[in-house]
């Protein structure tokens, strides 16, 4: 007896029909390029996070998901730890694996150009929003 295999639909997203994601933080707006909002995948996420000049996004995590962060265009940071103290720098071109559930900030380290990432997540884009954090006042190295 031979075992049938199902192929899903290969299918293009196109850079300007891309759905908003159901997860939102304030900040980091982002768009579904591989999703189960788009496509016939399943335990898999895939798009773009933006973040204007300046901008930094609201304390979350992503629960269960591992989340895999490449940065497209821009610098950005992300914060994280003990009353978010600890920061690391991101150039273009560099990656970042957050784990699941580590409450973290993203921020665009320039008040001139735009923060892109490119950002996937296992088992889905999961994001939990997190209120009333005690956040510390951390002087940020912003350029250009």
């Amino acid at each position: 007896m031979t075992e049938q295999i199902i192929l899903k639909k290969l299918t293009v997203q196109r850079k300007g029909e891309l759905p908003e994601a159901p997860g939102q933080t304030n900040n980091a707006r982002r768009l579904s390029g591989v999703s189960a909002e788009n496509t016939e995948v399943s335990g898999l996420w895939f798009g773009k996070v933006f973040t204007g000049p300046g901008e930094i996004s609201d304390p979350h995590h992503h629960g269960e998901a591992e989340t895999g962060g490449y940065v497209f265009k821009g610098r950005g940071f992300i914060r994280f730890g003990e009353r978010y103290e600890e920061i690391v720098y991101l150039e273009e071109g560099d990656f970042v694996y957050v784990p699941p559930f580590v409450p973290h900030i993203e921020g665009n380290a320039s008040h001139t150009e735009e923060l892109v990432w490119l950002t996937t997540r296992t088992p889905d884009n999961i994001v939990v929003n997190l209120e009333n954090q005690d956040v510390a006042d951390l002087e940020i190295d912003y350029r250009s």
